[in-house]
């Protein structure tokens, strides 16, 4: 069912406006991989190519070793004719048939046997446990039910590859939480190979095997979720994914003593070695990996809380020092309070550094 997937230089334009600027990627076999991106990123635009709702201005695609699309070789399968399933943000659900019958429907168009039709059902139905659900309307189940019967139906059809264009995005946060972990175990159970479109990194990170974070139609990273997290590769990605948002401190490079230091206000950080010195760059660090404590203690920075943001399980905590507003993540309540003196302290290494001009990722040997 699931197979390998080669998406080459692919270009889309509307009214010459570009919405996709020669995107690349490849996904083997039963991986995971989520177009991740801002609205206008042109993911969905990606996906639709792929399905072949849309027709690319320039580029290549290859499935399972089969070319659908060749703009220089002139190959255009239709989407009719791809063997692709699809799920879109809404369930689109024929409301006068049952489940079954919504499930059923395509294989009966097939030519396959009733009785073949009717154990495919019930194999489905268990695996999005719907079971007991068959006869039922969508007007009769929950959002959540209607989308696994989606699904169902996707996964009955037994398509080359699954294409997700943010199915989760009508639910409310509690049963997208749910819905997300019978995702996870579906695929974990399938192995099928997965596209998945949504502007939730939450979603991006918790389901993928690889994300692509995509702005102004270009994949700006391709990694698995820990890479893009821990090292992404420019300031967008740094800002677009990760909630509470990075730290980002503007400051300098200096050599001292051979060794090279990020240096701002009394923030003086030992860097890896590296050949570029005196020169302004951009250093982040993660919410979670700064240490927050009403003691003193060597090199820690003197801080001012500004406000404290309790969410049950974190607080989040703002705090202002050296000129530099920062983000504080912490566990549980915290029982600090707004204009309280602290002390602020980070590691060097969980900090990434960024050309202030180019916006990419500096790498120190």
């Amino acid at each position: 069912m699931s197979k390998k997937i080669v998406v080459e230089s692919i270009k889309k334009s509307y009214s010459g406006v570009p919405a996709v600027r020669n995107v690349d990627f490849s996904l083997e076999e039963g991986e995971f991989l989520t177009l991740l991106g801002p609205s206008g990123c042109g993911k969905t635009t990606t996906l639709r190519v792929i399905a072949g709702l849309e027709d690319a201005d320039k580029g290549k695609i290859i499935i399972d070793g089969k070319t659908f699309l060749s703009r220089k070789e002139g190959v255009y399968v239709p989407p009719e004719k791809r063997n692709l399933g699809l799920i879109f943000q809404s369930y689109a659900l024929w409301p006068h048939m049952t489940v079954r019958k919504n499930i059923s429907l395509g294989l009966e168009q097939k030519g396959i046997p009733r009785q073949q039709r009717e154990d495919k059902v019930t194999e489905v139905l268990r695996k999005v446990k719907l079971d007991g659900y068959a006869d039922r309307y969508p007007s009769e189940l929950s959002g959540g039910q209607q989308q696994r019967v989606a699904v169902a139906r996707m996964i009955a059809a037994e398509p080359l590859v699954f294409l997700m264009d943010e199915p989760l995005s009508n639910l409310d946060a509690m049963l997208r939480v749910d819905m997300r972990a019978e995702l996870k175990h579906l695929h974990h159970e399938l192995g099928a190979t997965t596209i998945y479109v949504t502007h939730d990194q939450v979603e991006a990170l918790t389901l993928s095997d690889k994300v692509a974070v995509m702005y102004e139609g270009v994949i700006r990273q391709l990694g698995s979720p820990k890479e893009v997290y821990e090292r992404p590769a420019d300031l967008f990605v740094a800002k677009f994914v990760g909630s509470p948002r990075i730290n980002l401190i503007e400051g300098r490079l200096k050599l001292e003593n051979g060794s090279v230091y990020f240096l701002r206000g009394d923030i003086k950080k030992k860097m890896p070695s590296s050949e570029e010195t005196e020169k302004t760059v951009i250093a982040s660090i993660r919410p979670e990996n700064i240490e927050i404590s009403r003691e003193h203690a060597e090199g820690w920075l003197e801080a001012s809380v500004y406000s404290v943001l309790p969410a049950g399980s974190e607080t989040i905590i703002k705090a202002q020092s050296q000129g530099v507003d920062f983000t504080v993540l912490v566990n549980g309540f915290s029982s600090l309070k707004m204009d309280e003196k602290v002390w602020i302290n980070f590691s060097s290494n969980f900090m990434n550094y960024y050309d202030p001009e180019s916006e990419k990722l500096l790498s120190f040997q």
